[in-house]
């Protein structure tokens, strides 16, 4: 194949509980009702997506003692919507976040297998850790596990899953397994015989050098996110150069990192979408929310359109609980000071700044090429799309912007196979005996 017809492989995400959607417009629906996610399944497939791709948490996260306002409603168990979205689709992959931290091997691997089954080998699995004893109150470990045995339990984990995938031989019949490790310890016969995809494809979200390692040992997909094609295409080379000494291929890990995007009919009226939609989705009180989260502190005395506060973050604040505070706290403050200085922005337009995701703003056309610019530079493999609306904020880049890949020649025009693993050319796991 070319160089210029790379192909680009492309997810959905659902949105939901985060500060991406925007819950005010009047198009937003339900995040509970099994239609919403219906709708953006079906959407997805027939834009001929790769997969469908649900998030999820474990605890209601908190602010300042009080439950985070996006939080207030929560969601229905991954695994089960998607078994149900499995009824109404037919080759759209189905992925779910499941944790490592607070679940087991076992019951996991046949949850996921039997996804795998009953859509015809279409089952993905979002590995995801904690290490905050918030979460894990509700959990009989209560939070145990320090944060520097999430990745290795992580790894445990999902290397037991597939040695439980891989005790049934190909001519369905189960063969006893027994694992022996720092995290667990179990013997038996796997319940559930081998998938269509032998294993559920893996995804890892992270881009913390100890995230992008476990990637490269363990994960079929690397969700992330960069916010320029020279981030993009730095990230992409070193986690691509990791997989060598893992026995890997460049082809065996797909790199896609999360973004959204704004249509318009010009670029003008995408760039007034654009920054309305920030508007929306940054108000003055989650302007200041979001500065808390990364201070550590009570902000609620400052104006939300005044300069950031000069006092310095707490490193170690638990003021926010249920979510992870990304970086050192100290570094991200002095980024944003100087991001504020350089450009004259208050604490709002800081964080509206600061925050935006890689975003694709302009025509069909131009949204097109950008997209097709990042994939034939090997600053990504493709995307996972993360609309502003639910559940219908895919509908126009369906219609209008996959027609246009379609004739550059970079993205499908009819499913080639059954599988997601088909979708993603990714090899089918050989028994490991």
């Amino acid at each position: 194949m070319s160089r210029q017809h790379k192909q680009i492989h492309l997810a959905a995400h659902f949105p939901g509980v985060n500060n991406t959607t925007v819950w005010t417009d009047p198009r937003s629906r339900s995040q509970i009702d099994f239609s919403s996610f219906e709708h953006l399944a079906r959407t997805a497939e027939r834009g001929l997506f790769d997969f469908f791709f649900l998030a999820e948490g474990l605890r209601l996260r908190e602010h300042n003692g009080r439950i985070h306002d996006l939080d207030v409603v929560g969601r229905p168990e991954s695994i089960t919507v998607l078994n149900a979205l499995a009824a109404v689709t037919e080759r759209l992959g189905l992925a779910a976040t499941v944790n490592a931290t607070f679940n087991e091997p076992y019951e996991l691997a046949r949850r996921l297998a039997s996804l795998d089954h009953l859509s015809g080998g279409r089952a993905a699995w979002n590995v995801v850790t904690s290490s905050d004893a918030f979460t894990g109150e509700n959990f009989r470990r209560g939070g145990f596990l320090d944060r520097a045995d999430r990745y290795t339990r992580a790894a445990e984990f999902v290397a037991t899953a597939r040695e439980l995938w891989d005790s049934w031989t190909p001519d369905g019949t189960p063969r006893p397994f027994a694992h022996t490790g720092g995290h667990f310890t179990i013997e038996g016969e796997f319940g559930v015989e081998r998938s269509p995809q032998g294993h559920p494809v893996v995804i890892q979200a992270g881009d913390s050098d100890e995230g992008r390692e476990f990637a490269a040992s363990a994960a079929d997909i690397i969700f992330t996110r960069h916010g320029s094609l020279e981030a993009g295409r730095a990230f992409y080379a070193d986690v691509k150069r990791r997989l060598a000494r893992y026995g890997r291929t460049p082809e065996e890990l797909k790199i896609m990192p999360g973004v959204t995007l704004v249509l318009g009919d010009t670029a003008a009226d995408a760039q007034e979408k654009a920054a309305e939609i920030r508007l929306q989705q940054v108000s003055p009180q989650t302007a200041l929310l979001t500065l808390e989260q990364i201070w550590g502190v009570d902000l609620s005395g400052y104006d939300p359109d005044g300069p950031l506060p000069d006092i310095d973050p707490d490193p170690d604040s638990q003021l926010t609980q249920g979510r992870v505070r990304h970086g050192d706290p100290l570094a991200v403050a002095a980024k944003w000071r100087a991001l504020s200085e350089e450009k004259g922005l208050s604490i709002r337009q800081t964080v509206i700044e600061a925050n935006g995701r890689q975003s694709f703003i302009g025509t069909p056309e131009a949204v097109a090429a950008q997209m097709t610019e990042f994939v034939a530079a090997d600053a990504a493999d493709g995307f996972i799309l993360v609309p502003h609306l639910t559940p219908g904020g895919l509908d126009d880049f369906v219609d209008r912007v996959v027609p246009l890949l379609q004739e550059r020649g970079v993205f499908r025009t009819a499913y080639s196979g059954t599988t997601l693993r088909d979708h993603l050319g990714l090899p089918y796991p050989g028994e490991r005996g």
